[in-house]
């Protein structure tokens, strides 16, 4: 994928240096991570859902920290004791993993849950009264008529 330059946008835009070096970032492959899997959905106007499938892990070797609109999910198994069965064949995986999603403004983790082998992290989008639109009314002026000169003429 080529290089987009975002130069021209950062002479006409304020504030607006978050999205840019996100956008900039898509470019680069994030090493094709793919373990483990996950679903992003959004569950309302204002409400979303990441479901991840962390199949092995239990509580104790989950964490969620949120943190300057990052999201970092991490799992590390904790040391088993020596195995006594020998495997034939071992597709469910143990090994540790690093989960990052980029958050928008505003967008906070409300809950997480794990369930089935199925971790579920509930966002809300809280926008605060300030931010949201409102409604400005319009004051119409007072326009002085002028008074109309009545006359006879004979």
């Amino acid at each position: 994928m080529r290089h987009v330059d975002f130069s021209p946008l950062y002479r006409s835009t304020v504030g607006f240096d978050r999205l840019f070096t996100m956008l900039d970032g898509l470019g680069q492959p994030d090493q094709a991570q793919t373990y483990p899997p996950y679903n992003i959905e959004r569950t309302g106007e204002n409400t979303y859902r990441i479901t991840m499938a962390v199949a092995g892990f239990d509580e104790r070797e989950l964490s969620i920290e949120a943190h300057a609109h990052v999201l970092h999910v991490k799992g590390e198994k904790s040391e088993e004791p020596a195995e006594t069965s020998e495997y034939l064949y071992r597709g469910i995986a143990k090994r540790a993993f690093e989960r990052r999603f980029q958050l928008a403004d505003h967008v906070e983790v409300q809950a997480a849950s794990l369930k089935n082998g199925l971790l579920h992290i509930d966002l809300l989008r809280n926008i605060p009264e300030a931010m949201k639109p409102r409604r400005i009314s319009i004051a119409a002026e007072q326009v002085e008529t002028a008074k109309a000169i009545e006359a006879r003429v004979n």
